[in-house]
């Protein structure tokens, strides 16, 4: 709980819709089965064709600068977090002086809840004032960090109280119990008839590679085929939705990857996917559960709700013997059984007792029809699902919007819905308009990150990788990013990188150059584009 007494301000004279944010992590572009998946994701199906999709929504290519960006409404690196929560050139923390959307809505009377993941203070030893149960939080349920373990948790706070989970509860499972503490959460404010704020940051699908057996069983022989055989059905599911608005040629299998004929070890290839598959299975469920309960409430299309992922899936790959992060990933089970860390074939995924990722095959599946992944800015990095669904505002009928919007804009959305009084400084847009249908003004938009740069202004997107030389795609026909006009637009190469760099400057961030040398004179590694 915040360490203030909570102060019911809110208005009295017009009902505010309930705010429910959910975000995935590390979920890829085509993981639901309303872009494109092939796993079975009913109830996000659901809440899509009740609402609406944008199919060309935008996180930042890290986590954690997606979440300091909606919490915000402003862009990552000007409110301390650059890479991630290493103090290191950035604060490594989000800005106490910036005021978040729990700030703006605790201030008008929401009961206000982060039930999840954080991933946003530099200091984790203890609570301390970049947490969130002092960011405008009344409650917060979930871990400070980056990931855990699913069955084992670490850094895990009820408030600010640490959570320890008991070894002989065989029922644990983390997004089974971030589901239920956001159903509390949900009659807590109905029974102080409060509207609620609920940040429902689960940690699934990001490694590691867990998932409850009956689970992960349900999705036995649904990989079989391979991943080559898999991206074309996405992409022919995307076609025949209707996703994008006209047809573009999608990205291939990534090259330095094997074709799935000759992939070794093809039975422990389609467990990763599997149990990848089960943990988005078991997050669309729990959706379902808390659907359900606003439903049955009379109060689900007074509720706006909003579903995204904080970037593009995860390509990485774990070392046998990588070395455990006590904070993250810890040694043994809670009975005391050593953990298998890293990707070993001779070890299925799924267990408490494995720590796995599911690699780059199957993030380049993820990702259809993209290329690159997470840490990029290519499409593959920041490209993200956008459900919205309220009717009762209007975001309704299963419409696709094609508009470019960016996780900047949820907060302006979110108080402009709310009728909330708005911070003085906004990076983001107010995307009602837009998911009404009514088009949304022409604006840049810019990323940043480990020196991956991009801006996408209208239909045009310059990007490059590692800071090596610009490259220029048209998105209206090109959205997998194939044809590299930059050489036969120079002009526009000329203007957008400028405009590009001046957007930099203005907003702290620090060269490629100099971060790099920060990190080497720490010791520690200089960060690769491709990690």
């Amino acid at each position: 709980m915040t360490d203030t007494p909570v102060t019911d301000t809110r208005a009295t004279d017009a009902p505010r819709p309930n705010v429910l944010v959910i975000l995935a992590d590390d979920l890829g572009y085509s993981d639901l089965g309303s872009y494109g998946g092939e796993i079975p994701t009913p109830n996000l199906d659901r809440l899509a064709a009740r609402g609406v999709r944008m199919s060309s929504f935008y996180a930042n290519p890290k986590c954690s600068p997606t979440r300091a960006s909606l919490m915000t409404g402003r862009y990552s690196h000007e409110v301390g977090i650059g890479v991630l929560t290493r103090p290191l050139g950035y604060r490594g923390s989000l800005d106490v002086d910036v005021p978040t959307i729990a700030n703006v809505l605790h201030d008008q009377g929401y009961f206000t809840s982060i039930t999840g993941k954080w991933h946003l203070s530099s200091d984790v030893s203890a609570p301390n004032e970049t947490w969130p149960t002092r960011r405008g939080f009344e409650d917060f349920f979930g871990i400070v960090t980056g990931g855990t373990s699913y069955f084992n948790p670490q850094a895990f706070y009820r408030g600010e109280e640490p959570v320890q989970v008991d070894a002989a509860d065989d029922a644990f499972y983390l997004t089974h119990a971030f589901t239920e503490h956001a159903q509390e959460v949900i009659a807590s404010a109905a029974g102080q008839d409060r509207p609620f704020f609920l940040y429902l940051a689960y940690t699934a699908p990001h490694w590691p590679l867990q998932a409850p057996a009956a689970d992960i069983a349900a999705q036995q022989g649904r990989y079989a085929g391979g991943w080559d055989q898999a991206r074309i059905a996405r992409e022919q599911r995307q076609a025949d939705l209707g996703l994008f608005p006209r047809p573009f040629e999608p990205a291939p299998r990534d090259a330095e990857e094997p074709s799935w004929a000759d992939a070794e070890n093809s039975e422990w290839q389609q467990r990763r996917m599997e149990v990848y598959a089960a943990q988005v299975g078991v997050m669309d469920r729990g959706i379902g559960q808390i659907l359900g309960q606003l439903e049955a409430a009379g109060t689900l299309d007074d509720t706006l709700i909003l579903f995204l992922s904080d970037n593009g899936a995860e390509a990485a790959e774990f070392r046998p013997g990588q070395t455990f992060n006590p904070l993250v990933t810890p040694e043994t089970t809670r009975g005391g059984e050593q953990s298998a860390m890293g990707n070993r074939p001779e070890v299925m995924p799924g267990a408490e007792s494995t720590f796995q990722s599911y690699g780059r095959p199957w993030a380049n599946l993820s990702n259809t029809p993209f290329r690159f992944y997470k840490s990029w800015v290519h499409e593959g990095g920041i490209a993200t699902p956008l459900i919205a669904s309220w009717p009762a505002g209007g975001l309704d009928g299963g419409g696709i919007i094609h508009e470019p919007g960016h996780v900047i804009d949820l907060m302006p959305t979110i108080a402009a819905a709310t009728g909330a009084q708005r911070p003085d400084v906004f990076a983001g847009a107010d995307l009602l308009g837009a998911l009404r249908g009514r088009g949304l003004d022409e604006r840049d938009i810019c990323w940043e990150h480990i020196g991956n740069g991009a801006i996408r202004r209208g239909d045009w997107k310059l990007v490059c990788e590692n800071e090596r030389d610009w490259e220029l795609y048209d998105m209206s026909v090109d959205r997998a990013e194939q044809n590299d006009l930059a050489a036969s637009h120079p002009d526009l190469v000329a203007e957008l990188s400028t405009a590009w760099k001046t957007w930099a400057d203005s907003h702290g961030v620090i060269p490629f150059d100099e971060l790099q040398r920060m990190f080497v004179e720490r010791g520690l590694p200089a960060w690769q584009a491709k990690s």
